[in-house]
């Protein structure tokens, strides 16, 4: 686990070497014990690194009532002082793109994304293949007997867990038509949304049941894209469980024995913000 002593530093201790935990170190500056090191460096340098994040551009895909993802170059060429610098402007929507939901989203007073804690954003994953149900249902909500039938093969969802819902919808990224089920933009197009999602009665028993850390999945939303009511949305971020959506390559995770690594942008009072999120295996796959 990480420790932070009494001098601010924080470091390593304990003998454990899963992927996400030697990240944390590396990402908090961590000098690790020497008798701990190797091993650790090792465990890094073996595992995969499986990047579950849509690049963010001018075909990134927007809830239709957003406006699109801009790169605005502000400067880029030789300056007077005989060196080159460059330099752009991002203007984008909270929930564009691989992004999270914060619990403020559909909460009130509900954590705002600077809240969330990062114990929430790594940790063990598990991925749920219901791939070949949205490929007969483009607006099939994934139930309780799904996540049953995961459990009768795979043994119980872990608690403190991180869910990825592998849809299969991600292929059709960044065509609007195919991945939304409809290209138009603006208050009309969301009656013409058709896409899988999580039914709320089965984020309910995850959180219930399970008491998972976050649920990620690949479509633009965890409620499906016929709902009117978010119910699903509301079901998990009420119970402070966050949400990562437009997810991208869970067809090349296991169905377990990974972990996840969900580092959102850091903003003061967001309901969501672009996410950067990795799967880390283990050398065994």
């Amino acid at each position: 686990m990480l420790k932070e002593p009494t001098n601010g530093s924080w470091v390593c201790v304990g003998h454990q070497v899963s992927g996400w935990f030697v990240v944390l170190c590396l990402l908090a500056g961590a000098g690790c014990a020497a008798g701990h090191s190797r091993l650790d460096r090792l465990a890094w340098e073996q595992s995969r690194l499986i990047d579950l994040t849509h690049s963010f551009g001018a075909d990134t895909i927007v809830w239709p009532t957003e406006q699109d993802f801009r790169l605005v170059l502000q400067q880029a060429g030789e300056t007077p002082g005989g060196y080159y610098y460059a330099s752009n402007r991002l203007e984008m929507a909270e929930h564009g793109g691989t992004h999270i939901d914060a619990p403020i989203h559909f909460s009130r007073g509900g954590q705002t994304l600077d809240q969330v804690p990062i114990e929430h954003l790594v940790g063990a994953g598990v991925r749920i293949d219901v791939t070949a149900q949205c490929a007969r249902d483009r607006d099939y909500l994934v139930t309780i007997q799904d996540f049953e039938q995961w459990e009768a093969e795979h043994g119980q969802i872990p608690t403190r867990t991180i869910v990825l819902v592998d849809t299969g919808f991600s292929r059709y990224w960044p065509s609007r038509q195919q991945y939304l089920g409809t290209d138009l933009r603006g208050p009309e197009a969301v009656p013409a949304l058709h896409f899988p999602g999580l039914h709320p009665e089965a984020a309910a028993w995850l959180v219930r049941e399970r008491q998972i850390k976050a649920v990620g999945i690949d479509t633009a939303s965890i409620d499906y894209g016929q709902s009117n009511k978010f119910e699903t949305h509301v079901a998990l971020l009420s119970q402070n469980v966050p949400v990562f959506e437009n997810l991208s390559n869970l067809r090349d995770l296991p169905d377990k024995g990974f972990d996840v690594i969900a580092l959102p942008m850091k903003i003061t009072g967001g309901t969501g913000g672009p996410l950067r999120v990795i799967a880390v295996l283990s050398p065994s796959h």
